[in-house]
């Protein structure tokens, strides 16, 4: 990993495919202006987060003007881009998928959301995604220039597993675009963030998009950008912003250096043996 300065752009979204592309571009810019490295966007930012939705705006990855727009506008202002999510179509199926593109527009990996987000939280919560999108089958890490980079979804984050064997696999910074909501933000988002950096000892990078009471689903904004120490670098209010953090090669080698959490690891006890009696 180099030392670099990443963007997160925590945007509104309305039910305006071309009104959010446009705000996504101009966010893209502004953030290669302030000498960003890397641009994340937030979970369905061309869409609104309903699921009668997510089939009218769901486009196919070899003709979205979605991933179209946003690959112009990484190579155009010369930045590597986390392109939040989307709803993409292949077949019959809709996956809520992530992006990302080199500073050259490249495209370098693709996540669909592991973990549906299908919850029923009483005086809460009650959504289920597996209505209309399908999981995807594969965790995604990419080598780039700036650092081995993992990129998970929303409720991806909550599942330990997954993350620590990314950890593992050499993860340096997570990427986690996700769109959690005004039950479960103010309960676990900060907790959850700075739980995955702390226990793997890198960065971790959230990206919600901005609250829209207006909404039928509310999201709860407060991006964050937490080092592996679990230390939030930058945090965003509930409105549209961008927020800012460097991430330093440094940091994250003192961390794990100061705290061999990784060396200490009994992996001869993690395993559930049946015992006679």
């Amino acid at each position: 990993m180099i030392s670099f300065k990443i963007a997160v752009c925590q945007m509104m979204v309305k039910d305006d495919k071309e009104a959010n592309l446009k705000k996504a571009v101009d966010l893209i810019r502004k953030s290669s202006s302030e000498g960003a490295d890397l641009v994340v966007l937030p979970e369905m930012f061309n869409c609104p987060y309903e699921n009668e939705k997510f089939p009218l705006y769901a486009e196919h990855r070899d003709d979205s003007v979605t991933l179209r727009t946003v690959k112009e506008a990484a190579r155009d202002y010369g930045v590597y881009l986390v392109a939040g999510s989307i709803p993409e179509s292949e077949g019959d199926k809709i996956y809520n998928t992530s992006i990302v593109f080199n500073r050259d527009g490249d495209l370098l990996g693709a996540h669909r959301k592991l973990h549906l987000f299908d919850v029923d939280v009483p005086d809460g919560i009650c959504f289920k995604e597996s209505d209309t999108l399908s999981p995807g089958d594969d965790f995604t890490i990419l080598d780039t220039e700036l650092g081995k980079l993992g990129v998970v979804i929303c409720y991806d984050i909550r599942f330990g597993e997954l993350i620590r064997l990314m950890a593992l696999e050499g993860v340096e910074f997570l990427i986690v675009p996700g769109a959690f909501n005004m039950t479960t933000g103010p309960a676990h988002w900060d907790s959850l963030i700075r739980s995955r950096a702390i226990e793997n000892q890198f960065y971790v990078v959230a990206a919600s998009p901005a609250r829209d009471l207006d909404a039928s689903y509310v999201a709860y904004g407060h991006s964050l950008i937490v080092d592996p120490w679990g230390e939030v670098l930058s945090r965003a209010g509930a409105g549209e912003e961008i927020i800012f953090a460097d991430l330093e090669a440094k940091r994250l080698e003192d961390v794990r250096g100061q705290m061999p959490v990784f060396g200490n690891r009994r992996t001869d006890l993690y395993s559930i043996k049946k015992v006679k009696r």
